[in-house]
């Protein structure tokens, strides 16, 4: 690590990063147990909405949209909620993970889903299938740039070995800086780490995908029923 940090760069990035999680393509309706009636089930949503409080306050509500709690957390908030072990932290903090395409985000949740989550588990036949959704989230912050020490520090795009990143990103977290940008480990995008999501704004659907086991390769849906990508 020595020499590693003297003389990076920041990026000043003020754009949108695609956010790539586990999510149905169709919502489940919570309420169509209470009762058959579409208006009936409305009504009900509708009343929920008005005396729920949020748990998400923009800090900028004049330029901030509001939107609903549950697409913040599901977008933003939840890895800084639910910890855990990744490319940049070992597990002891949160850290958002976002791309510079929705392509980029398809290379990288499809190693973790098929690697990382089937395999592991012992699942390896055709046509598993597993549902995603594809936010558009905002970052608006002075980012580390880790793309000029890639020739040099290798390990930072090691397909498996996360002891170099995580170093990294313990050392970024405790002392405060917002995230970094770096190059993926599974393609040619760049990949956005963010430490705090105070950065973070404004996410928006941007599609739903579905991933298809197939023999040594995974099909990718945008549109239901037509393959838009192999991996």
């Amino acid at each position: 690590m020595d020499g590693f940090f003297s003389g990076l760069a920041l990026s000043d990035v003020h754009q949108e990063h695609a956010r790539n999680i586990v999510s149905l393509r169709v919502s489940e309706n919570l309420f169509d147990d209470l009762s058959p009636d579409p208006n009936e089930q409305a009504t009900a949503m509708h009343l929920e909405m008005e005396t729920k409080p949020p748990t998400y306050l923009s800090n900028l509500p004049v330029v901030d949209r509001p939107f609903e709690e549950a697409e913040w957390i599901d977008a933003v908030e939840f890895p800084f909620i639910e910890w855990s072990a990744s490319r940049y932290s070992d597990g002891r903090f949160g850290v958002w993970y976002g791309a510079d395409s929705i392509e980029t985000t398809i290379f990288e949740t499809v190693y973790h889903w098929r690697r990382k989550f089937l395999e592991d588990a012992g699942f390896t036949q055709d046509g598993i299938m597993g549902e995603r959704r594809v936010y558009w989230v905002k970052c608006d912050a002075a980012l580390i740039d880790l793309r000029t020490r890639i020739d040099e520090y290798p390990l930072l795009k090691d397909s498996s070995d996360y002891n170099f990143t995580q170093s990294i990103g313990g050392r970024l977290h405790r002392e405060g800086h917002p995230g970094l940008i770096t190059q993926s480990a599974r393609c040619d995008g760049d990949i956005y780490a963010l430490f705090v999501p105070r950065v973070l704004s404004a996410p928006r659907i941007a599609c739903y995908l579905t991933y298809r086991t197939a023999g040594a390769q995974v099909e990718v849906e945008k549109e239901a029923g037509l393959v838009w990508m192999t991996i």
